[in-house]
């Protein structure tokens, strides 16, 4: 299996080229390495350093004759995405438009794109929320993740390439930028860890479904070896247990050891209240579930960040 991951330099990206070396496939990654970092890169992968909106990403395709492509390359932050929404639209939704087109037109045989579960429903009536609930994106950034859905849809529909769409949840472990704009548990972490006061966005109540790395690296290695009638889906990805921005932070002070209070700064903008993820219809299709605990993934988080 020859395979090529868009932001295979970035956080999540990584994690999934280091568990398709592991299951012996030939690995490229493609990154324009803009928010990523080469020190993520496993030695055995081959860096192409492309952005995903240039023509040249047919040119590279063409080259490495990839069996699948996953494409985890992304603007990935709510509050960058209201800060910047054209910059939002061009890398989720023209650059996903680019990778799903061409894929298609290279002979790809099956397209993996990792959408938002998190954001894409906006604020559910019910949770947990499955799959065929309203979409009502609440933030630039979901509405860009679901303009790449579309894409990839479309391309489903006009040719025989297969997709899958992952909805993932909030999504933590090693290797998260604790300096970047997205991920809560990495920059509280190391702001606990470097004894610094946390800043918490609105009353901390917000709730949502958070599930550790290796966990979205399994489902990632899986839909590879699915049956093939199995893949043209729209999976939710996630745990199907809430947990509050409060609770995180209690969770991190306790493991870390520290009695650092926290502040309280206004709501953000776009951010749901509260989401979690019906995961019952991939577990009934692929046989997948999460492996790792949400105390387990943080003590794992923690050593990570202690170790860099």
């Amino acid at each position: 299996m020859r395979v090529l991951v868009t932001g295979g330099a970035g956080f999540v990206g990584s994690h999934i080229v280091d568990r398709y070396i592991d299951a012996g496939y030939e690995v490229h990654v493609a990154d324009n390495l803009t928010s990523s970092n080469t020190n993520n890169i496993n030695n055995k992968a081959t860096l192409h350093k492309i952005d995903i909106c240039s023509e040249s990403f047919g040119e590279l395709l063409v080259k490495i004759k990839p069996d699948a492509v996953n494409h985890h390359a992304a603007q990935a932050s709510v509050k960058i995405s209201v800060a910047d929404p054209k910059h939002d639209l061009l890398v989720n939704g023209t650059g996903t438009a680019n990778v799903a087109l061409l894929s298609a037109i290279h002979g790809v045989k099956h397209l993996i794109y990792a959408s938002s579960g998190g954001t894409l429903y906006g604020q559910p009536l019910e949770n947990p929320v499955a799959e065929d609930a309203e979409i009502k994106p609440l933030s630039p950034y979901g509405v860009s993740k679901l303009a790449g859905e579309e894409y990839v849809k479309f391309v489903a529909r006009s040719s025989e390439m297969n997709t899958t769409i992952f909805r993932y949840g909030n999504i933590f472990g090693p290797r998260q930028d604790p300096s970047g704009e997205a991920g809560v548990i990495a920059i509280f972490a190391e702001n606990l860890l470097t004894n610094k006061r946390c800043v918490i966005d609105g009353d901390g109540e917000q709730i949502k479904d958070y599930i550790y790395v290796s966990d979205i690296a399994d489902i990632n290695t899986l839909i590879l070896e699915a049956d093939s009638t199995k893949t043209r889906e729209i999976f939710n990805i996630g745990t199907g247990i809430g947990i509050s921005v409060n609770t995180i932070y209690r969770t991190l002070r306790e493991q870390i050891g520290s009695n650092i209070a926290p502040s309280y700064g206004p709501p953000r903008i776009g951010d749901v209240r509260k989401i979690i993820l019906n995961c019952s219809f991939v577990e009934s299709q692929l046989g997948w579930h999460t492996t790792k605990t949400f105390a387990e993934g943080i003590e794992k988080t923690i050593a990570a960040l202690k170790n860099s």
